[in-house]
């Protein structure tokens, strides 16, 4: 139903995503640095019902609206695009902090941590994009049910950013302790991080492509 290239160009879109630090991945790694592993889990669980909702969304009807209404979908680029030009400017900035930088934060309950995942996600401009703009952009009108290769191709990208995810929680605090002896590293990472986000929103500024109606 859906072609090996457009597998490969979710993955390696989704693979982009995840790892450029925004919302997130912020979030759980401060979670994860804090409270241990299994709170990152625990949180990463919030955020893949998040992914959930938006695909769900996308697959049955939003990218209708943006079709309908260019404007709109306009809007919500350039958005985006502002949102991840910030997070650039934050890690870049005199006196920006890095994302593995431990910072003190309340224990939360199990709840708490899943529900703070879920919402993170939801108000997180770099997923609403994902679904909404980019992967309409990989459905092939004549390779059948639409809707179908949505799920699909959604589900490529859940998958993807939950193993990376799942990666980055586990290791978070080994990062973070390796990181806080080498300050030249962290600065490094900083600008790098800077860079693909100034890329990133370039790219999502600039790109005139139309969503394809699922």
């Amino acid at each position: 139903m859906i072609s090996v290239g457009a597998v490969v160009g979710v993955a390696l879109v989704a693979l982009g995503m995840v790892l450029t630090p925004g919302p997130n991945m912020m979030y759980l790694i401060s979670r994860s640095i804090t409270q241990g592993r299994r709170a990152g889990i625990t949180s990463l669980g919030g955020v893949a019902v998040g992914f959930l909702v938006y695909l769900a969304l996308a697959a049955t009807g939003l990218s209708v609206v943006f079709a309908a209404v260019p404007a709109l979908y306009t809007t919500v680029k350039l958005a985006g695009a502002a949102y991840l030009a910030y997070l650039a400017w934050q890690a870049v900035r005199p006196g920006g902090a890095s994302v593995f930088t431990p910072v003190e934060l309340e224990p939360d309950s199990n709840r708490r941590l899943f529900t703070m995942g879920l919402m993170t996600n939801l108000l997180n401009p770099k997923a609403a994009i994902m679904y909404a703009s980019l992967i309409p952009q990989f459905v092939d009108v004549h390779a059948g049910h639409l809707v179908a290769q949505a799920f699909l191709l959604g589900g490529v990208q859940i998958v993807v950013s939950l193993l990376v995810n799942t990666g980055i929680v586990c290791a978070a605090g080994s990062i973070a302790a390796f990181l806080a002896r080498r300050p030249a590293w962290l600065r490094v990472q900083r600008y790098v991080t800077g860079t693909l986000l100034g890329l990133i929103a370039v790219k999502l500024a600039t790109d005139r492509a139309r969503p394809v109606v699922v």
